[in-house]
């Protein structure tokens, strides 16, 4: 799916994460992040703690940009939460958002981190956005 936000020429955290969208729509987004070497631990062959948090909160944050009040101009995380559930060292990770609560000032999104290989959770993770007018 071509979306400008997950273009590399955009330069930022996410082409550089090579976090890819999947799907989007109304309280929801998908995107996906194929393991390299640069989302490991140094020296150990497992997922870096920072990696799937970038995958969560890239996911909360663009899902949270698609459903801005009116008059919002955008919208910054001001509070997250992970629970690592487990870890991987190659495949494809899955990053799904979903509203929990959509104000005008803030919104509060769940995000599940998922191998997609094996099905299993590796995290999930909470996080509140604050609009910005």
């Amino acid at each position: 799916m071509t979306d400008p936000r997950f273009h590399p020429e955009k330069g930022g955290l996410v082409p550089h994460m090579g976090i890819t969208l999947i799907d989007e729509g109304e309280g929801w987004l998908e995107a996906q992040m194929v393991i390299g070497p640069h989302h490991l631990r140094s020296g150990a062959n497992a997922l870096h703690a920072a990696s799937m948090i970038a995958l969560a909160d890239s996911v909360c944050g663009f899902a949270a940009g698609n459903v801005l009040p009116q008059g919002a101009k955008g919208y910054t995380t001001i509070e997250l939460k992970s629970n690592f559930l487990g870890t991987a060292s190659e495949g494809t990770l899955i990053g799904r958002a979903d509203a929990e609560h959509l104000e005008r000032t803030t919104q509060v999104w769940t995000s599940t981190v998922t191998h997609k290989e094996t099905g299993r959770k590796c995290a999930l993770f909470r996080c509140t956005q604050m609009i910005l007018y």
